[in-house]
């Protein structure tokens, strides 16, 4: 009885993780995109007044990664996850009523801070404190799980936007939030032992799991930050200039949704896939199959000509998104345990904010350097991706095991 009740409690961390990584919504780029237009209108602002807004408040909310992996592996997942949700709900509620340029600056900031950089730390560390034997199949349903959650609530937030309007979409989305707080103090764990109460093995290997500073000096650490990085680089670029990508292989502004949809689809059966790889496969192969992927996908956007193409190409960057995503988060639990897993995720989540927030600026330029084309970029950062897929099949992962015994000899 205690060992069922100890496992739906870990299933219930899984659902709570995701449902708060779905709550970064309105700190993301799709999330504020979805109301760009009504804010540049109602502040009188124009379009690169706004672009640089965000690109700083991205920067600056990418340092809220380190308190937030600090709190969480001082604090708990129920503490830091409940004080995160009510600050950005707060925040989300305020940005609802800014009639000003300087408190949206402030606002903006502090939901990339709160939304895109600590709550995700927060949602992606929980399933890792959890679960052990069992992370790959778990990271795979969260991933799942979440990727259904955004689908409904961009459905919810923009049916709301088209007949309300946007403010009172975000006023929704803080009480919401706070709602969800509510709901984390009294469902939300911590990791198995204080649960489940027995468990001096569990917290052995939590005691010899890898310092932040230990982790950063491993080979292991950067491969798997910088695959990931690279990949929400290429992604944040090809999902600002998605739809003049394509035109600029003839397809026009239809074919982009309905492919956005296929990617979409596609990029769930990758995730399931990936958990099931991940069971019987070492996380470099697994991210080596997924980066090659995902080259020959981008290589392939320089090619297509016929709609057939086009799916067989959104196919392969849904299939390498997902598997990426779900490696992402099971990897550093997986390799460098539990001890200090917030600030760890924190630092590898911190690198992948600063590459989405270069990557639209990437593509911008190279597309005015090379004769107005994004080719150049996409053959480019295919190579890019394939060298990184080598490294990634010959890096060797650290064990918590040699490490506890290495530091025992020191």
């Amino acid at each position: 009885m205690i060992e069922s009740s100890w496992r739906i409690r870990g299933w219930v961390q899984v659902v709570m993780a995701a449902l708060a990584m779905v709550a970064t919504l309105p700190g993301r780029t799709h999330g504020l995109g979805l109301v760009t237009e009504p804010i540049l209108k109602e502040l009188d602002l124009d379009r690169i007044q706004f672009a640089n807004i965000n690109l700083c408040a991205t920067l600056l909310g990418a340092l809220f990664c380190f308190p937030a992996g600090q709190a969480l592996d001082r604090y708990g997942s129920r503490v830091t996850l409940t004080a995160v949700l009510l600050a950005l709900a707060a925040t989300v509620w305020w940005l609802s009523d800014v009639t000003t340029v300087v408190p949206l600056v402030v606002l903006i900031t502090l939901t990339r801070g709160l939304g895109q950089s600590a709550l995700s730390v927060v949602s992606i560390s929980m399933v890792g404190k959890w679960f052990d034997r069992r992370l790959g199949l778990a990271t795979a349903i969260y991933s799942v799980l979440l990727t259904l959650g955004f689908m409904a609530a961009f459905r919810v937030v923009g049916s709301v936007i088209l007949t309300q309007g946007w403010r009172a979409a975000w006023s929704d989305i803080g009480l919401a939030l706070a709602g969800l707080a509510v709901a984390s103090w009294l469902l939300v764990r911590h990791q198995p032992e204080t649960s489940a109460g027995a468990a001096s093995a569990a917290a052995e290997s939590i005691a010899d799991g890898f310092e932040l500073r230990e982790a950063l000096r491993t080979q292991a650490f950067w491969v798997f930050a910088g695959a990931t990085s690279l990949f929400g680089l290429v992604s944040s670029g090809l999902s600002l200039f998605n739809q003049a990508i394509l035109a600029e292989r003839g397809f026009d502004a239809a074919t982009y949704y309905n492919t956005l949809i296929l990617t979409t689809f596609v990029g769930l059966g990758g995730q399931m896939l990936c958990g099931g790889l991940a069971q019987r496969w070492s996380y470099q192969r697994v991210l080596s199959l997924a980066l090659c992927i995902y080259a020959v996908a981008l290589l392939g956007l320089t090619r297509v000509a016929t709609l057939g193409e086009l799916r067989v190409c959104a196919s392969l960057l849904g299939l390498a998104g997902g598997m990426i995503t779900v490696i992402f988060f099971a990897i550093w639990a997986r390799v460098f345990g539990r001890r200090e897993l917030g600030r760890i995720q924190g630092a590898a989540q911190m690198t992948t904010v600063f590459a989405s927030a270069a990557g639209p600026l990437v593509f911008a330029h190279c597309h005015e350097r090379f004769d107005h084309s994004y080719s150049p970029a996409l053959c480019g950062l295919s190579a890019a991706v394939v060298a990184l897929a080598l490294l990634a099949y010959w890096t060797p992962l650290p064990t918590i095991a040699e490490h506890a015994e290495a530091v025992a000899i020191a």
